[in-house]
């Protein structure tokens, strides 16, 4: 499939956003903000998520929810189902440590899980896109 130079951009700034939450993650979590950084984790699976969906021509509607997400990338190629459930378990951060209130603490070893959920369903998306698309 040949895209565009239009849509080759527009998948690029999802990626480049994707990459930008990544980064962001990483630096939280040095700093010991944990729940910034998990926010930014979730941001960044939903961003490379949405960048394979542009790829493939499909649209999606505005949502923060990846199982949705992610089981649209899985029917359009079964072999992102793995990545895809992992990167579901990342939904709740868009809101859960956001506001007063939280229902626990979110702990260095589960922020550190979640970085590595999102930096693989980047990766995996990064492989899946075409070359002129990638960052």
């Amino acid at each position: 499939m040949t895209l565009g130079p239009l849509l080759l951009d527009e998948i690029r700034q999802w990626l480049r956003k994707a990459a930008e939450d990544l980064r962001t993650a990483e630096v939280a979590i040095g700093a010991g903000l944990l729940a910034p950084a998990a926010f930014h984790c979730q941001q960044a699976a939903e961003k490379a998520l949405k960048a394979f969906l542009v790829a493939r021509g499909q649209e999606f509607r505005k949502t923060h929810n990846l199982e949705e997400i992610g089981s649209a990338c899985a029917q359009l190629e079964p072999a992102l189902r793995p990545v895809a459930e992992e990167a579901a378990t990342l939904t709740e951060y868009a809101w859960l440590f956001r506001y007063p209130g939280a229902p626990r603490e979110l702990g260095s070893e589960e922020a550190a899980q979640a970085l590595a959920k999102a930096r693989l369903a980047y990766e995996e998306i990064i492989r899946r896109v075409p070359a002129g698309a990638a960052p």
